[in-house]
């Protein structure tokens, strides 16, 4: 039965997606194109003090993106440590420094990696005016910085790629904000709360009482799914009734995750002029999705050892609202994108489908990935692709009639090296220095031995590709984990946002080639299995030892 629902809830995503390709990819390809303003645009530019006519050149645009992250990581900082002041703080304290900072750059670098409960740690007005607003501002980032390469690659013998300030304002006003309020709206009739009652006593069925916290729940929800944020009002996240009540608010949850990114190829191949290159990079989408759902549906279905086996199905961690197969749904829908929101603990996964979870952050969220960051990640592959291509069958390495040169080869190559390097970096500090490791080990680890070593693994990983689920078993509000992950969040956003704008940069300068019989067509099948195989190539070479030591080791043991 759990089998016919899984292939339902496929199908009814399906469907409502294609519905969305069009329409909503082609409204965001308009939203980046168009000279015209609207009347609050220009209102807001007077007030940063920018002109909407300048276009920038990639440096310029890099820097605006840098500076509006750094400010973005103060001002949420700030706001957690005088929330004691705050109104509407519910009489919490100020957050702590090590904490703030860790929240302040988790949220900016839309990675949303949580380690605290947020129902009994911040108030209404953090969660408003800081997590919710970066919600939309770091998502909108993501959509400038993706929209740029389009335009790289789109433009003929520029300077410039296009105004950053335009880009991060049109992303909120005309895309993200409209829709997260309808998908706020619809979850509020399906019984997600929206109120500011703050903690209220409530009588059991025992005759005891319990403290309940209410708040506004369904305005975050909205944006926290819409923008591949993942931070949830709870800390249960959206496995909490409170924030996904049922089994259709779960699979609308999944839907509002997934509907932007896979919307992107749509628009990309629009600001190109050739949308079947965007059905390309969708094709590449959809396969590794498809994969990647049915893997972890297998071995969640399998169950991880006799226990499972002897329970009937591998229930723990998981809502009976839900089930084993939406929630594996769920997991991958939420590990193929950055979003990282669970309706299920992902420390209970079995050991094979917590290495799936993981395999999906290690590919580089590209299935279809996060907001903007998805696209832009998939293009930097095609981008070595076509060049992997060129050499062996000795045609020209170009791509959409741009030259892919040695300066293209080392930025798209640098870019697929960070996040490895972040988290690979990471692990080994905290396990390789005596003092660290016996800090986690001794406080931070709730299972020791190989799956303790999943669990560390499992929190570079998230934060380095900038997801932001976590295996729950670990306690991550320590002095180390606060500040290292924060640190492989904050490079693990901008390092690569440097190496695609310089991409763009590099593109948007060069005048197209027309094609020709030496030219590698890019929007064929054989070009989408060139893409797939690079994709799982790079990352089977570079993470395979390190799963073989956690999750590989704890599933062929199990």
């Amino acid at each position: 039965m759990d089998g016919w629902l899984l292939v339902a809830e496929v199908v009814t995503l399906a469907v409502l997606l294609a519905l969305c390709y069009r329409p909503l990819g082609d409204h965001m390809a308009r939203t980046y194109t168009t000279a015209e303003d609207t009347r609050v645009e220009r209102g807001l530019y007077r007030v940063l003090g920018v002109d909407p006519d300048a276009e920038q050149s990639w440096r310029n645009y890099l820097r605006s993106v840098i500076v509006f992250s750094v400010v973005g990581v103060l001002a949420l900082y700030l706001l957690q440590r005088i929330q004691a002041v705050l109104p509407y703080s519910l009489g919490l304290p100020a957050v702590p420094e090590g904490l703030s900072f860790n929240t302040a750059i988790s949220f900016v670098t839309n990675t949303n990696w949580q380690s605290y409960s947020p129902e009994t740690t911040l108030g209404y007005t953090v969660q408003l005016a800081g997590l919710a607003v970066q919600n939309f501002a770091s998502a909108a980032v993501g959509l400038a910085v993706a929209i740029a390469l389009a335009r790289g690659l789109a433009a003929s013998r520029s300077s410039t790629i296009g105004n950053f300030w335009v880009d991060l304002v049109r992303g909120v006003l005309r895309i993200l904000l409209p829709l997260s309020v309808v998908a706020a709206v619809v979850l509020i009739a399906g019984g997600v709360i929206q109120d500011f009652s703050g903690f209220q006593t409530v009588h059991t069925l025992t005759d005891g009482t319990a403290v309940v916290p209410g708040g506004p729940v369904a305005s975050q929800e909205a944006i926290k799914e819409l923008g591949t944020n993942g931070g949830g009002f709870f800390n249960a996240n959206s496995a909490h009734p409170f924030e996904n009540p049922s089994g259709w608010t779960n699979l609308f949850e999944i839907f509002l995750l997934l509907v932007i990114p896979f919307s992107l190829p749509r628009t990309f191949g629009v600001i190109v002029g050739d949308t079947r290159q965007g059905r390309a990079v969708l094709g590449v989408m959809a396969v590794l999705f498809a994969v990647s759902l049915t893997a972890m549906a297998l071995l969640e279905s399998a169950g991880g050892g006799a226990a499972t086996q002897a329970a009937g199905a591998a229930m723990e961690g998981k809502e009976t609202r839900f089930g084993v197969l939406p929630s594996t749904l769920f997991a991958t829908s939420t590990t193929l994108t950055s979003t990282g929101a669970v309706d299920a603990s992902h420390d209970s996964l079995t050991p094979l489908g917590g290495l799936m979870a993981m395999v999906n952050m290690m590919l580089g969220e590209l299935a279809p990935g996060g907001v903007g960051s998805g696209l832009y990640g998939l293009l930097v592959i095609a981008i070595v692709a076509v060049f992997l291509a060129g050499l062996m069958i000795g045609r020209t390495p170009s791509y959409l009639g741009k030259q892919v040169g040695a300066r293209e080869v080392k930025l798209a190559s640098l870019y697929i090296l960070t996040t490895p390097v972040l988290v690979l970096t990471g692990l080994g500090l905290s396990f390789g220095i005596p003092a660290l490791a016996s800090s986690i080990t001794g406080t931070s680890i709730l299972n020791p031995g190989v799956h303790g070593f999943s669990e560390v693994l499992y929190a570079f990983t998230s934060a380095g590709n900038n997801n932001g689920s976590a295996f729950g078993g670990l306690t991550a509000n320590t002095p180390w984990l606060n500040a290292s992950l924060g640190a492989v969040m904050f490079l693990g956003r901008l390092l690569p946002i440097v190496f695609v704008l310089a991409l763009a940069g590099s593109f948007a300068a060069q005048a197209p080639r027309p094609a020709s019989e030496g030219s590698l067509p890019t929007h064929t099948p054989q070009f989408v299995v060139v893409v797939l195989g690079t994709v799982v190539l790079v990352s089977a070479l570079t993470y395979f030892p390190v799963l073989a030591l956690g999750p590989l080791a704890e599933g062929l043991h199990a």
